[in-house]
């Protein structure tokens, strides 16, 4: 174990194998606990290596080197979301309509009630364009806010706080709605959560899993051609 420290402490791998280590803990907390949406990996994750950067006194940077190879993951994982499109294409195909709706309402509410909330409580325009996309997945929504002269570092912790709460929200919340299609509770959950919304529809169910899939990818696309036109009319 020695070795192995020395190793790890001379190579950036440290910090990209604390990451890992940390969400297998997440993993485990969330097995344990009776998979409640409450233990969310990501979240759990998130303390133990902020924590750890804090004790160790390790800056973001550094830890950001070693790690960034999960960074870079981001733009094939965001590319992967075409599968399952293309997989249930039939099934997609047979409640296009609904779907199509769903995501042009879905995605203009998540967009439109960010900046209203944030314009009503005085945010500044940095502020208000990274929140803007806050409900899309990372790699695009950074991008949206890069294009449009936002904070990209803060879209980033918008976007996992809003992952984060969605995957905790979403099944309580649909089961209050009463809505039982496993294809409406994922694609709602996708569109609303993106990723971290999509894990754990995939937890709860396969088919909720595989449209909220679709639902995140559909919704990074249109939030990507949409966003810089709405945030530029109204800021």
């Amino acid at each position: 174990m020695i070795e192995i420290w020395s190793y790890l402490r001379q190579e950036e791998l440290l910090w990209l194998s604390a990451t890992l280590v940390a969400y297998l803990c997440g993993t485990r907390l969330f097995e344990l606990s009776g998979r409640s949406p409450l233990v969310n990996p990501v979240l759990v994750a998130i303390i133990l290596l902020g924590a750890t950067l804090i004790l160790s006194g390790t800056s973001y940077a550094t830890y950001f080197e070693g790690a960034q190879f999960v960074h870079f993951m981001l733009g094939p994982a965001t590319v992967s979301l075409a599968v399952p499109l293309w997989v249930n294409r039939k099934r997609v195909g047979r409640v296009l309509l609904p779907m199509a709706a769903a995501l042009v309402v879905g995605s203009m509410v998540a967009l439109l009630s960010a900046v209203a909330m944030g314009m009503a409580i005085g945010l500044d325009r940095i502020s208000l364009i990274s929140l803007a996309s806050k409900s899309v997945t990372a790699p695009v929504a950074i991008g949206i806010t890069e294009e449009l002269g936002g904070a990209p570092t803060l879209t980033a912790i918008l976007v996992i706080l809003t992952g984060i709460a969605g995957a905790i929200m979403v099944t309580p919340l649909l089961n209050l709605a009463r809505l039982t299609d496993w294809r409406a509770r994922g694609f709602s959950a996708g569109v609303a959560a993106h990723g971290i919304g999509t894990a754990r529809a995939f937890q709860v169910n396969e088919t909720a899993g595989t449209f909220s899939g679709i639902g995140m990818g559909l919704n990074a696309v249109l939030t990507a051609l949409v966003a810089p036109l709405i945030v530029r009319l109204i800021l």
